[in-house]
């Protein structure tokens, strides 16, 4: 035993919110506009996607 808890919870329910916004932050930091525009855009498009196929399904599913 390494004498280190595994039962702690998280310190708030910001932590992992936190803690992912700091890592997109240094991984696009360093990126020109154009990069940034193109994987928001990206990532975007893809969000979009699966929110219009998701409705579908559930409307498809309730009739």
């Amino acid at each position: 035993m390494d004498g280190t808890d595994t039962d702690q919870a998280l310190a708030s329910k910001w932590d992992i919110p936190f803690v992912l916004f700091g890592a997109i932050r240094v991984a696009f930091g360093d990126l020109p506009v154009w990069a940034k525009v193109l994987v928001l855009g990206l990532l975007g498009s893809v969000a979009v996607w699966t929110a219009i196929t998701w409705f579908r399904g559930r409307r498809s599913r309730v009739r």
